[in-house]
């Protein structure tokens, strides 16, 4: 019996055998695939946690000097943390923080510098949209309009379609172009929410025109109405 069991565990050994010097190279090579794929995807989370623990440092030396009202400081330190760490979250907020400290400080050069870099180099769109509307509200202070309504161009994430809207309604009224106006008034009227003040208020703009958004021939009277007072 005892040699009948000693020439089975033999035969399992001779295919194991077998089986691994066919196929034990492959095993190997996925398994050290694997292994270096979780240590790599390992390592990337390490590298993206200490890239954020830093520049959240870096943020917060650009919150105070942006609180001390310190503007040559608010740029040295918002170039910092967008040199270093410029896909990062914290550099988009860096960016929006100094343009409204510089702004503050009436350094509006600064302020559109920092503001241009969001819009252009954020990795997140709410972000970008938020600076394209405060860059196209210092254009608009300036009275470039062109340049203002120039920001608004292109796509914007759905919950900010609106707000861009009413902007370029606001852009539009001040070049005289009323009937253009009155179209994005009403565009960003019907994007927002019916409970939403910020309706009320465009429905005040809208008003003022002589137009009430919610009869059913308000397109046509808006038209009208436009061309009229132009």
């Amino acid at each position: 019996m005892a040699s009948h069991l000693d020439l089975e565990e033999q035969e399992q050994i001779d295919q194991l055998k077998h089986f691994w010097s066919r196929f034990g190279t492959a095993i190997t090579a996925v398994l050290l695939v694997a292994c270096l794929g979780v240590a790599g995807w390992n390592g990337y989370h390490y590298w993206q946690r200490s890239q954020a623990v830093r520049a959240a440092a870096l943020f917060e030396e650009v919150e105070r000097a942006a609180q001390a009202g310190d503007a040559a400081r608010t740029e040295r330190a918002f170039a910092d943390i967008r040199e270093r760490y410029g896909s990062t979250v914290y550099a988009s907020q860096a960016g929006l923080l100094a343009a409204k400290a510089l702004h503050a400080k009436d350094n509006q050069d600064g302020a559109k510098a920092a503001l241009s870099w969001v819009a252009e180099k954020s990795q997140d769109a709410g972000y970008q949209a938020v600076a394209k509307l405060r860059l196209s509200g210092l254009h608009a202070d300036a009275k470039a309009y062109d340049a203002a309504l120039q920001q608004l161009a292109g796509s914007f994430p759905a919950t900010f379609q609106p707000l861009v809207a009413d902007r370029k309604g606001d852009l539009l009224m001040l070049q005289a172009k009323k009937t253009e106006a009155v179209a994005e008034y009403r565009r960003a009227w019907t994007g927002l929410d019916g409970q939403s003040e910020y309706r009320r208020l465009v429905e005040l703009k809208l008003n003022a025109q002589g137009i009430d958004p919610r009869d059913a021939n308000a397109p046509a009277a808006a038209a009208s109405v436009a061309q009229t007072k132009s």
